[in-house]
C-alpha cells in the first residue's frame, strides 16, 4: 500500500471546477482510483453516459487531463477494450514505442454497468482485455430522473419504484454484480467504498497492476438520490461497510478475502443504522413496516454468511 505521501504526489486527473453535485460519492471514487494508478502512468480513460460524464466534459470544457474518450451509455468496455487491442496491435507493427505503456481504465455508472452495459462488460472480462473497469455504484439512475436499476436496494425508493399502499418502494433485491464478475475468473475483483480511503486505494493499485482484466464496484453516496446532506457522503459509505450493507472484499487470483475494517471484527452494527441516514428509506420506519426492517437486516446477514463461506471463514 502506497502511503499517504507518496499518494499526495500523484498528479490529479480529475481536477475541480466540474459540475457535479457536492458530496458526489463518484468524483470522490475516481480520484482515489487514479491514485491507484501511480504518479507516472499514462491513463487511457472512457466514461460512459453518467452523471461523471455529463458534468465533468460540458462543451468546451474538461477536468480529464489524461487521455478521455466519451461512450454511450452501454459500450465503455468494448470502446476502451478496442482502444487496448489497437495499442497492443500498434506495438506488434513498431508503430509506438515499445517501452512505452498504457494503463486502460473504463468507468461506468451502476445503469450503465449493471444493467446497459452488462454485455459489453462481460465479453470485454471474457477475452481477457488488459484493463481495468469501474463501476461507482450509487443505486439507481441518477442522472437521468433517480429512475431504479438493479443495483437499487431492496426498499428503497426511486422515482420507479415509488412507496405507496401497494408497493413499499422496490420489492427485488439488488444484483450482486461483483460476484458475477467473479466468476469470470478474471484475475482480480473487488468491491470498496469511498468512506474507507485507503482499502480503495490498495484495491485500484492491485486492478492497475493485474495481468488482464480487474474490475473494482465501488459504493459511490449520491445526495440527491440518497436523500442526505452534502457532507454526509462520507460517513454513510462507512456505515455501509459497517452494517454490512456493502461488505468490503477482493477476489484475487479467485482467492476471495474479507478486507473489512478491523473494528467489524466486534461485530457489525445493525443495518438499520444505515438506512435511517438517508432519506430514500424513511417509509421503513413508519409504523406498520417493522418487517421491512426485519427482511433488510436478514438480506444483510444472510450476505454477509455467503462471503464469509466464499472466504474460508465459516
Amino acid at each position: 500500500m502506497t502511503t499517504i505521501k507518496e499518494l499526495s504526489l500523484v498528479p490529479e486527473r480529475l481536477v475541480g471546477g466540474h459540475r457535479l453535485c457536492g458530496g458526489c460519492g463518484a468524483s470522490i471514487a475516481v480520484r482515489q482510483v487514479m491514485m491507484g494508478a501511480g504518479p507516472d502512468a499514462d491513463v487511457v480513460c472512457g466514461v460512459a453516459t453518467s452523471c461523471l460524464q455529463v458534468s465533468t466534459t460540458i462543451y468546451p470544457y474538461s477536468s480529464w487531463t489524461c487521455s478521455y474518450m466519451h461512450n454511450a451509455f452501454e459500450n465503455v468496455a468494448a470502446n476502451i477494450a478496442g482502444v487496448e487491442a489497437a495499442y497492443k496491435g500498434m506495438k506488434r507493427a513498431g508503430k509506438i514505442d515499445p517501452d512505452r505503456e498504457l494503463k486502460f481504465l473504463a468507468i461506468g455508472g451502476d445503469g450503465g454497468t449493471y444493467d446497459i452495459g452488462l454485455q459489453a462488460l462481460s465479453g470485454a472480462a471474457e477475452r481477457g482485455h488488459n484493463m481495468v473497469y469501474v463501476c461507482y455504484d450509487n443505486g439507481a439512475y441518477m442522472n437521468t430522473g433517480i429512475q431504479r436499476s438493479s443495483a437499487t436496494p431492496k426498499g428503497s425508493w426511486a422515482t420507479t419504484s415509488e412507496v405507496g399502499v401497494v408497493r413499499p418502494g422496490k420489492s427485488s433485491p439488488r444484483k450482486d454484480l461483483t460476484s458475477i464478475m467473479a466468476a469470470h475468473h478474471i484475475p482480480y475483483v473487488a468491491q470498496a467504498a469511498v468512506g474507507y480511503w485507503k482499502d480503495l486505494v490498495a484495491k485500484a493499485e492491485k486492478a492497475f497492476a493485474a495481468d488482464g482484466f480487474a474490475f473494482l464496484n465501488i459504493l459511490a453516496p449520491c445526495p440527491r438520490g440518497w436523500r442526505h446532506d452534502l457532507d454526509q457522503s462520507l460517513v454513510i459509505g462507512r456505515l455501509a461497510v459497517d452494517t454490512g450493507f456493502w461488505p468490503l472484499f477482493e477476489v484475487d487470483q479467485g482467492e476471495w478475502n474479507l478486507t473489512m475494517p478491523a473494528k467489524t471484527k466486534k461485530g457489525l452494527k445493525p443495518v438499520e443504522e444505515f438506512l435511517a441516514a438517508q432519506g430514500r428509506f424513511d417509509h421503513l420506519f413508519k409504523p406498520g413496516n417493522e418487517h421491512l426492517l426485519v427482511e433488510a437486516q436478514q438480506d444483510v446477514d444472510d450476505y454477509y454468511s455467503y462471503l464469509k463461506k466464499r472466504c474460508g471463514l465459516e
